[in-house]
């Protein structure tokens, strides 16, 4: 095996090199990550995975299940998409991120073998950002080692950076329409290559309601010989109970009764937490024997920012990274059910992104919005977005800069009151950035 335990990039160096990487966008596809890998060893094949897909949901439920086989006493790593604030919360082992020494030397050892692998020709373009952060996620897994790892796709599955493991597991929590003009349009392509993720004979667990999507998937499953194994259907059961100290769970899987109150907020947790929770089963019946309390512990004890994340309080904060249809009606089914009063909401959204039907979802019960922006070019212009909405111009107000917006949300809100900050991860790691609020 080879050593990569050399001096990287300094820190300025490296922060320029991911900038420089970001310039060559989105690429689909796998022969370029394949080559990268084959000429470091195929550090992918070092240690076993589950990978996990989906619209929406996909991050908290590896989060769950990390939770879970940490509380197994296992050595953990999880690779997720996007980061908040730091490029370092993508790749973490256990409770810890990676060190920045760490990044910026596997960094450097990517970049020399980049630099040569196309100086020979041998691949065909520069990897993008997604590709050498999901390189670097393998080489640092393999480095420390890991006992398992867990891997969240980035976006779609079959062509995905991530999509070049052979898990002893694969999980697809949910689908809906997002990124259509990379996936293509309709629920059945989006279906059809979230499950290009699904490998001959591996096991798969699949959060996804009955009806088209859910039989894309399992006929994709037939076809491969993988076993299909629904989270919710005839003989699995789900139920939710809400009290004034939030929702509680029963999870009936077939084998075990689980009765939980998830970590993280809302009804929609409580569903990815019964897919973490199938999961863990599988991964003991193929991996390593998972207790039924821990596992419920694992449930309980998980937490993952930016997801009804309350940052403070008198008035309450919410930071909420909702970035499409699906996550604007999770997040209205938790302000209906579980926020006293109207929240002021804060709000900021990606210009491809559904953002009428968003609105239409979370405006409405808002007492006031203010619009905002990231700084990013995808971000969609405050004052174009008021325009067009003209239903809800009267309780709308415009401050672009993100950090004033919130501010201005808090004043008007006062001590009891409800401040949800959402639209975009990209505004809640940019409202973390500026760290508005003390830690709790």
């Amino acid at each position: 095996m080879t050593s990569h335990k050399t001096a990287g990039l300094a820190s300025k160096d490296c922060r320029e090199y991911l900038e420089h990487l970001t310039l060559h966008g989105i690429k689909l596809g796998l022969d370029n990550i394949r080559t990268l890998l084959a000429d470091l060893d195929d550090p992918q094949t070092g240690f076993p995975v589950v990978h996990v897909a989906g619209t929406n949901g996909k991050g908290s439920v590896s989060a769950m299940l990390a939770s879970v086989l940490a509380r197994h006493g296992y050595r953990v790593g999880l690779y997720t998409s996007p980061h908040l604030v730091r490029v370092e919360e993508r790749i973490r082992v256990g409770d810890r991120l990676i060190g920045s020494a760490d990044f910026c030397r596997l960094l450097s050892v990517l970049r020399r073998r980049i630099e040569k692998l196309l100086k020979a020709g041998r691949l065909t373009a520069h990897p993008t950002y997604f590709e050498v952060l999901t390189a670097v996620a393998f080489l640092y897994f393999r480095e420390r080692p890991v006992d398992i790892a867990i891997f969240e796709v980035g976006m779609g599955g079959r062509f995905d950076a991530t999509n070049v493991v052979t898990p002893i597991l694969s999980v697809i929590t949910s689908i809906s329409r997002d990124h259509e003009e990379y996936l293509g349009k309709g629920i059945a392509r989006i279906a059809g290559e979230k499950a290009g993720i699904i490998k001959p004979g591996v096991p798969v667990v699949c959060g996804v309601e009955a009806g088209l999507a859910r039989a894309v998937i399992e006929r994709r499953a037939k076809a491969l010989r993988a076993p299909f194994r629904p989270v919710f259907g005839a003989r699995n059961g789900f139920r939710a109970a809400r009290s004034d100290a939030g929702y509680r769970f029963l999870y009936d899987s077939g084998r075990h009764v689980y009765l939980f109150r998830p970590g993280l907020r809302g009804r929609h947790q409580g569903w990815n937490a019964a897919v973490a929770a199938a999961a863990a089963e599988v991964v003991s019946d193929v991996w390593r024997p998972l207790a039924p309390g821990r596992i419920i512990v694992g449930l309980e004890k998980a937490r993952w920012p930016g997801r009804l994340e309350l940052v403070s309080r008198r008035p309450d904060v919410l930071l909420d990274g909702c970035h499409n249809e699906e996550g604007a009606k999770a997040l209205a089914r938790y302000i209906e059910e579980s926020v006293p009063g109207a929240p002021f909401l804060v709000f900021a959204a990606s210009a491809d992104k559904p953002v009428r039907k968003m609105a239409r979802l979370l405006f409405s019960p808002a007492r006031r919005v203010v619009l905002t922006r990231f700084p990013s070019p995808r971000a969609l212009d405050p004052a174009r977005l008021r325009n067009l909405l003209p239903a809800f111009k009267a309780k709308m107000d415009v401050e672009p800069e993100p950090g004033t917006a919130v501010r201005r949300a808090v004043r008007a809100a006062g001590p009891k009151g409800t401040v949800i900050v959402a639209g975009s991860l990209f505004l809640v790691g940019e409202v973390k950035r500026l760290r508005l609020f003390s830690p709790r």
